[in-house]
C-alpha cells in the first residue's frame, strides 16, 4: 500500500474520530507535513514527519506505516512513531500547565473575603 491520503491515515492511525474532522483540522493549519501545510488528498510515504497540534499540544510524529483501515489503539500505535522532543515538549508544557493552574483559585469569594477586599480597597483608594 502507497497511496493513502493523509486524512485518512490520520483517522486510521486514531488521532482523530472521523475523516471529516481530520480534514478540517487539515484544512485549519493545525497538521503539516514535513515542516509545510498540506491538503487532505496529499499521498503520505513512510519516513513523513507531520507536526499535529491538539489544542495545547504539539507532537511531532514520523509515519512507520501506511494504512486506511481503522483498527485498535495497540495496532494504530504501531503506524507511527513520536519523537523524544515532542514528547520530553509535551511532558513539559504539561508540568507548566499544571504548576499555573495550582496558582489560580477556582472558587467564588465568600462573605468574610468580600468583605477582606472591599476593605483592601478602601484603604489603598484614598
Amino acid at each position: 500500500m502507497n497511496n493513502v491520503r493523509l486524512d485518512t491515515w490520520l483517522w486510521a492511525a486514531r488521532f482523530f474520530k472521523s475523516r471529516g474532522r481530520a480534514k478540517d483540522a487539515i484544512a485549519g493549519g493545525k497538521v503539516h507535513v514535513n515542516g509545510a501545510r498540506s491538503k487532505p488528498s496529499k499521498h503520505l510515504a513512510i519516513g513523513d514527519e507531520l507536526i499535529l497540534r491538539h489544542g495545547w499540544d504539539e507532537k511531532t510524529v514520523v509515519v512507520k506505516r501506511l494504512s486506511d483501515k481503522r483498527s485498535g489503539a495497540p495496532i494504530a500505535q504501531q503506524l507511527y512513531k513520536e519523537t523524544e522532543e515532542s514528547i520530553e515538549k509535551r511532558e513539559f508544557a504539561g508540568l507548566q500547565r499544571k504548576t499555573a493552574g495550582a496558582m489560580i483559585t477556582q472558587s467564588r469569594p465568600n462573605k468574610r473575603d468580600r468583605r477582606l477586599i472591599h476593605k483592601f480597597r478602601e484603604r489603598n483608594l484614598r
